[in-house]
């Protein structure tokens, strides 16, 4: 699969202005020199969805429930009682522990994590997801192409987490165990700062992605009346 063919592929389903996702993949070196973020990753995005390729590693993300959903560090002894009892997001500290255990992190063996929006990369080569920031008629024809080959409850997931949670951990266990859910994310209210208030996350594991790229010209993206008329909408 050729990086510009999907591109193309995708200008012509969802329209010229709809803003092109990144890719997110782990690597030995880094892709690009990134100052240290401190807070919440995701405000360091916005340079990648610009255009300007951003590599993280345990020294440049400043959260540490950041390196833990990256899988660059075990979890911190405070993210329990922190996550429930001064950001009040789950009943107990020993329910934010169980979460964490069920999603299985694996530690990262390689020391970096690069996101470059999709006409800046080369290749798929190493990609663990796609990120697309979505507005709600932008996420009716994503989860719509999902849906289309796929019957499963879980085809779309809508899991609690964080942002980095429902982008990064869930989709790189997806994607390694050669499964076929996607995710959508930004829910959380520490992340929503630095995403669009219409805007939610998106995330395609490459293993799905693979399988829905080759659905794309079959479903309803292409030919049919009800999604041109998003799409002119999309498009004003």
């Amino acid at each position: 699969m050729e990086i510009q063919d999907f591109i193309n592929d995708y200008i012509a389903a969802f329209g010229a202005k709809a803003p092109l996702p990144l890719l997110f993949g782990y690597s030995e070196r880094p892709m690009a020199k990134t100052e240290k973020i401190g807070g919440c990753f995701f405000k360091g995005l916005q340079a990648a969805r610009q255009g300007t390729l951003v590599t993280l590693s345990v020294e440049v993300i400043g959260c540490g429930g950041g390196k833990l959903y990256t899988g660059f560090t075990d979890m911190p002894p405070y993210v329990p009682t922190f996550v429930s009892e001064r950001e009040k997001y789950k009943k107990t500290p020993a329910m934010v522990a169980d979460y964490v255990k069920s999603l299985e992190i694996e530690r990262s063996t390689k020391p970096y994590l690069n996101f470059v929006r999709i006409d800046k990369a080369d290749s798929f080569e190493g990609v663990e997801g796609i990120l697309f920031f979505a507005t709600p008629d932008m996420l009716s024809g994503l989860c719509g192409w999902a849906f289309y080959d796929n019957n499963d409850a879980d085809a779309v997931v809508s899991a609690f987490g964080s942002g980095c949670s429902t982008v990064v951990s869930q989709a790189v266990a997806e994607n390694r165990r050669g499964g076929q859910r996607c995710f959508l994310g930004m829910f959380d209210p520490s992340v929503r700062p630095w995403v669009g208030k219409n805007e939610l996350s998106f995330t395609i594991p490459f293993s799905r992605f693979v399988t829905m790229h080759a659905t794309m010209h079959d479903c309803f993206l292409f030919g049919s009346h009800a999604w041109e008329a998003i799409k002119r909408r999309l498009e004003e």
